[in-house]
């Protein structure tokens, strides 16, 4: 049938066919509401910057309900080396359930596939957080070559609205010129903003380019007002003893603070019969205070253990 242009053209003439009328209808919403209408469905986001291919959020079509003003909150930091098929059912499960780590309101995961054979090409963070009813962030580094697959990232889960998303391409590539990075977001818990990282550092470069992968993070965190609230967790790879050395020192000359030693281990890994015990994975706090914590050994779908803590905000006045 042939259109009538004026159908189309003239503001005042009906559109008769209402199929076409619907979708123009629809496309006229996406336009004017497209932020809101993405944030209030579920879909993934793609940020329109430089790698946004590589950096989505996105939201579960329920959120669970929390409390809006908690006086504690829990935070997991797990590097979960890509797991996927029933192993990610398990963990989404322990996230549940777990004596140690269920009932997290934040969440920094590391080796998290979105678009892999290795996984089945699973959209993993957006899968947990739907099943777990979270907002979430993901960003991966960027690859060698346009035919490579995507290299695994880094994601942040939370019960609360994820704000002012930025993707860290880590300074210093590893091996091949493979590169890591870190993702920050911002949150409002009870009307206090708290800005969380998820990292991971490359591990086979020397000690002092990994505490300069660090201070990127810093720096970024650096652009916010100094009393503000900050999480900074994550594997850092720092399985030399000076570089967990260092890397303590540089925290705490930034006021941060954690209740997890040194010499605690969270990897283990047997190699020809030996276990291999390092302290990689770390959970960094600047205006908040610990209540408890601990590394959930029991839990070993990784060669990592997850850490967890509950924290509770200090008053404005502590942090400097």
């Amino acid at each position: 049938m042939q259109q009538n242009p004026g159908e189309l053209t003239d503001t005042k003439a009906e559109i008769k066919h209402p199929q076409l009328k619907v979708l123009l209808q629809f496309s006229l919403l996406a336009l004017l509401c497209g932020p809101l209408f993405y944030a209030t469905t579920g879909f993934p986001q793609i940020s329109s910057t430089p790698g946004s291919e590589l950096l989505e959020t996105g939201r579960a079509p329920r959120i669970a309900t929390v409390p809006k003003a908690p006086a504690d909150i829990k935070v997991v930091s797990y590097n979960i080396r890509w797991r996927g098929g029933e192993e990610l059912d398990k963990l989404v499960k322990l996230l549940k359930h777990d004596s140690e780590i269920a009932g997290a309101s934040i969440i920094g995961l590391q080796e998290v596939d979105r678009n892999k054979q290795r996984t089945g090409n699973l959209n993993t963070v957006k899968s947990i957080a739907e099943k777990l009813g979270q907002y979430y962030a993901w960003t991966a580094p960027p690859t060698q070559t346009a035919e490579m697959e995507e290299e695994t990232g880094v994601a942040i889960l939370s019960s609360y609205p994820l704000k002012d998303v930025h993707r860290i391409v880590l300074p210093h590539p590893g091996p091949g010129g493979r590169r890591r990075v870190a993702i920050g977001a911002t949150v409002e818990i009870g009307g206090t903003p708290l800005r969380i990282y998820s990292v991971h550092s490359e591990n086979r470069i020397p000690v002092d380019e990994k505490i300069e992968q660090t201070k990127a993070v810093l720096e970024d965190l650096a652009r916010y007002p100094t009393q503000m609230r900050a999480i900074i967790l994550g594997d850092l790879n720092t399985w030399e003893p000076s570089a967990v050395k260092k890397t303590s020192e540089l925290f705490v000359r930034e006021n941060f603070t954690t209740p997890f030693a040194n010499g605690k281990s969270t990897f283990l890994r047997t190699v020809l019969v030996v276990p291999i015990r390092l302290k990689l994975d770390w959970i960094w706090l600047r205006g908040l205070e610990p209540t408890s914590h601990g590394i959930d050994k029991k839990v070993g779908l990784s060669d990592h253990w997850p850490l967890w803590i509950v924290v509770r905000l200090k008053s404005s006045e502590a942090v400097k």
